[in-house]
């Protein structure tokens, strides 16, 4: 059982409500009728990269899907579970953003495995799921041998799911017709840079 007058958990959620609260009180209030997120972010799960904090985001501006390596598969209505798809789906149909940001970060495990092999600890389903990225990132990182593997993976598999975002449908047109904007980032966990994928260039630090 959980001793709860020692949880670090349970301690910030005392915090919030002592602390954050009472201000914040009439905004979540007004959010229970409902959300405008303006972005839609795909990021990793990391600890360490938690998009509300890096763009100081108020409660109701950001609907966040976070999985291993912030990875968007490919447009697949195979009535399977698809669980970035499912948001992706209710963020642009039902929401309406007007963004959708892929943010990498480094240092990241996900990426990691994609080089070396996931820990055998993980084979059930991190193996997989990375597997789907694997190729590419190694082909990139095969094909520029002078950079930086780790950092050239882990934009790599920026674009590569920003690729498949143009996969759907529903997504492509939206884009095309200047409805939605799809951006790809990368954040620096060690200096706390952001940097902007420049269209087919590279990444460069956002000021």
């Amino acid at each position: 059982m959980t001793d709860t007058a020692s949880d670090a958990l349970l301690d910030g959620y005392r915090r919030f409500r002592t602390d954050h609260w009472p201000e914040a009180r009439a905004e979540y209030e007004s959010l229970a009728g409902g959300q405008k997120p303006h972005t839609l972010v795909v990021a990793c799960s990391d600890s360490r990269a938690d998009p509300a904090l890096i763009f100081d985001a108020a409660p109701g501006q950001l609907f966040v899907v976070r999985n291993v390596a912030n990875l968007v598969p490919p447009y697949q209505p195979d009535g399977q579970l698809h669980g970035v798809s499912a948001a992706l789906e209710f963020g642009v149909k039902v929401l309406n953003v007007s963004r959708i940001v892929v943010m990498g970060h480094a240092y990241c495990g996900g990426v990691n495995a994609m080089l070396n092999g996931a820990p055998d600890s993980c084979r059930d389903f991190v193996a997989p799921w990375v597997a789907q990225a694997a190729p590419v990132v190694r082909l990139v990182c095969e094909t520029f041998p002078q950079e930086p593997a780790e950092r050239l993976a882990e934009e790599t598999v920026v674009r590569l799911s920003i690729e498949n975002l143009r996969t759907f449908p529903w997504i492509a047109e939206r884009e095309a017709s200047g409805a939605l904007e799809l951006t790809g980032l990368h954040f620096g966990i060690a200096d706390g840079i952001l940097r902007l994928l420049n269209g087919p260039g590279r990444f460069e630090p956002m000021g």
